[in-house]
């Protein structure tokens, strides 16, 4: 099940983009376990997506005892995954060089948002400072209005997991071909700036002005391609950029083709905003999609969280689940041979710890000794 069965991958459990990039590994089918430290998580994550799939284990590595049974999981592991700052998993003592010397063909994957080195690099940070310095954040928002901060998916998701995935499945596949492991440098300041990669060569072409915001092709600037507000105060989205779609929208909005003409004279996209918001409120968002679903406009409504399980064609293609009670994402994304899937929900904190440490090669007696002595937790 799933095109990475058969791998396994130890995670260090913390917040973000690590436990994001460990939920995606365990989707295509990797035996993923979260090494907790403690048998009670936090509030904010005890309905946390991530778990799904995930096998945990929790010990306590301030002792010699809980550090040598995570390296002992390491012996047998594919890769282990941590988002600490750098430095910490070295004075836990399970850095990448005493890991490597275990298992000299273990991928590290290392999870930071300023990276490993830099005069930043062991300052604390959220999405929000890591997008600031790329650009990225800069060149969200409103014409003369601040930016806007667009979740904490560019930086913390998109820059971060995702990138960590993709570096961790990267290196496995050499370690494949070298049989040696290495050492992934994993920043969501990387990310972020790699995301940002179309805008560059926008600018370059003279097609983007980087002094001012939402007044460019993809910022909102242009009047065919932004939301818009509809009778019943929901919103729809348009996307029209290229001529025959851009015809398009003005057929089925009614708009004065001739007025319209002009698609990319930017001195008149203000007033064709203008025009266009008029238009759009003349109708409520449902009916709006029965005018313009399915063509070739580039719309869709804008949904909420709440409402996109229930779209068409999210529903067709079986895009959520529910597991644990909560409806969230299906694994993506999708293969016709190895198909990827959850596995299972959400385990207890320490839940698994006593059989990952009998597969580890730990006896009986040794389990009940290092539960005696508080080194191996497990949940009341």
């Amino acid at each position: 099940m799933g095109p990475l069965k058969g791998y396994t991958i130890i995670e260090l459990a913390g917040i973000g983009p690590c436990p994001m990039a460990g939920m995606m590994l365990a989707d295509m089918g990797a035996e993923v376990i979260s090494v907790e430290r403690s048998t009670v998580r936090p509030a904010t994550q005890k309905k946390d997506i991530s778990y799904r799939g995930k096998k945990s284990i929790a010990l306590n590595l301030k002792s010699d005892a809980g550090v040598e049974a995570l390296l002992r999981l390491v012996d047998k592991a594919d890769a282990l995954i941590e988002g600490f700052r750098p430095g910490v998993t070295e004075r836990l003592g399970v850095g990448p060089d005493v890991c490597a010397q275990r298992n000299p063909k273990l991928v590290y994957g290392r999870m930071t948002g300023w990276g490993q080195q830099g005069p930043l690099a062991q300052s604390a940070g959220h999405d929000i400072n890591y997008i600031s310095i790329t650009g990225a954040l800069h060149a969200i928002g409103r014409k003369g209005e601040k930016p806007v901060v667009p979740l904490n998916l560019i930086g913390d998701m998109g820059g971060g997991g995702m990138l960590l995935a993709y570096g961790v499945v990267c290196a496995l596949l050499e370690a494949q071909k070298s049989g040696k492991g290495q050492v992934i440098d994993a920043a969501m300041i990387d990310g972020a700036a790699q995301m940002m990669w179309m805008i560059p060569g926008f600018q370059a072409s003279n097609m983007w002005n980087v002094n001012e915001r939402g007044v460019n092709l993809l910022d909102g600037g242009a009047h065919f391609y932004d939301t818009y507000e509809t009778a019943d105060g929901k919103y729809i989205s348009i996307g029209s950029i290229e001529p025959q779609f851009y015809a398009q929208l003005l057929e089925r909005t009614g708009a004065d083709t001739e007025r319209f003409a002009a698609q990319y004279d930017y001195a008149r996209w203000p007033e064709l905003h203008v025009e266009l918001t008029k238009i759009f409120k003349t109708k409520t968002r449902d009916e709006w999609c029965k005018v313009m679903q399915g063509s070739d406009v580039c719309f869709a409504p804008v949904l909420d969280i709440n409402e996109a399980p229930d779209h068409p064609h999210n529903k067709a293609r079986d895009a959520y689940v529910t597991l644990d009670g909560i409806v969230q994402h299906a694994p993506s994304p999708r293969f016709s041979r190895t198909i990827a899937a959850i596995s299972h929900g959400m385990h207890q904190p320490g839940a698994d710890g006593e059989s990952l440490l009998t597969d580890a090669g730990y006896s009986p007696d040794q389990i009940a000794s290092l539960k005696s002595v508080g080194v191996l937790l497990l949940p009341e």
